[in-house]
């Protein structure tokens, strides 16, 4: 296996732990409004993410960085074609960050309710426009000769794109649905258990019609591997477990089932993508891949070495942090403190 390969799936690993883990941490804060009926039970909602939210988003950086470094015309012709999308979401993301921080300085109802609203377009926003980004990198945009992007932001609001955002945001609404069902008691935990009922079979229809989307718009099914089979039946059988947990109660297996289901689509997207990294709808020698968008061996040679050092340090640090932070939260706990 050549580095170029290596460094793809490093990236893909780091995308899908953003998924699995910053998805919970969207579907939380857009269910923030809705759930939380009075102060206290918005601040509970809150302190269930409040240890793990900015860890979460590490991940991102991490891939943006791994990205920047290994493969930086990916990484150019990525941020250049879709500035616009992109600056969205990272408004969004300082939006969200400062809405963390902002909410406990004032009593005043109209000011929390202002940063609660915050914080739930701070959540839908990115939810939804990561599935648009990743839906169009898989299907393709212009690119040409010169790895330059040549369309426009509405090209990139085509309707495979857009089913893809949706499904983003009600899967990630659903991922975190399930997280606060673990993590608070009460009648927030009761609510959380509703909004789980609720979401399960519209997100599993828009996952099947994404797939069946996907075999007309992608080369999803053309050259089946191994792990297009694996990340394709993983992202299936995932969301039906799930179903099965949810109605038979057992929620942290339903859990289970959507990090199952969120891994699954991030092997099956990224391996329809290999050896490509972005393709192009001009013409298929224009494709991005990973050799032509690679840095040198060298280079990656170096980030080989510090990313097996460095990373098993981060995971254990974060495994620590869940770990110390496992406790449910009540109403009842969080004013006791």
């Amino acid at each position: 296996m050549d580095l170029q390969t290596v460094w793809f799936i490093l990236i893909a690993v780091l995308f899908a732990g953003f998924f699995l883990l910053e998805g919970y941490d969207y579907g939380v804060g857009i269910l923030l409004p809705f759930l939380g009926k009075k102060d206290a039970e918005r601040r509970v909602i809150i302190n269930a993410i409040g240890p793990f939210w900015d860890g979460n988003e590490v991940w991102l950086l991490t891939a943006g960085g791994a990205m920047f470094a290994a493969f930086p015309h990916w990484y150019a012709t990525l941020f250049s074609g879709f500035y616009l999308a992109l600056f969205l979401i990272l408004i969004a993301l300082i939006l969200r960050g400062v809405a963390f921080e902002f909410r406990s300085k004032d009593d005043n109802p109209r000011w929390r309710a202002l940063w609660d609203w915050s914080l739930f377009f701070g959540s839908a926003v990115p939810a939804l426009l990561w599935g648009v980004a990743v839906a169009n990198i898989v299907r393709g945009v212009a690119i040409d000769a010169d790895m330059n992007f040549v369309g426009s932001f509405f090209d990139l609001l085509n309707p495979y794109a857009l089913l893809g955002g949706v499904l983003t945001l009600t899967l990630f609404t659903l991922h975190g649905a399930l997280f606060l069902e673990l993590k608070i008691g009460g009648e927030l935990r009761t609510r959380a258990q509703g909004v789980v009922k609720m979401l399960w079979l519209p997100v599993t229809v828009l996952a099947l019609a994404f797939v069946g989307y996907s075999a007309l718009e992608t080369d999803m099914f053309a050259n089946l591997t191994v792990l297009k089979v694996v990340g394709l039946v993983g992202a299936v059988a995932g969301l039906l477990f799930t179903g099965a947990m949810i109605f038979t109660k057992r929620y942290g297996r339903a859990f289970l089932g959507t990090a199952i289901t969120l891994i699954s689509t991030v092997i099956l997207l990224f391996w329809t993508l290999f050896p490509r990294v972005m393709p192009s709808t001009l013409d298929e020698a224009f494709d991005l891949t990973i050799y032509n968008a690679s840095s040198s061996d060298y280079t990656l040679s170096v980030m080989t070495v510090i990313a097996f050092t460095v990373v098993p340090i981060v995971l254990i640090y974060q495994a620590w942090t869940y770990r110390v932070f496992r406790k449910r939260l009540t109403v009842e706990s969080e004013l006791e403190y």
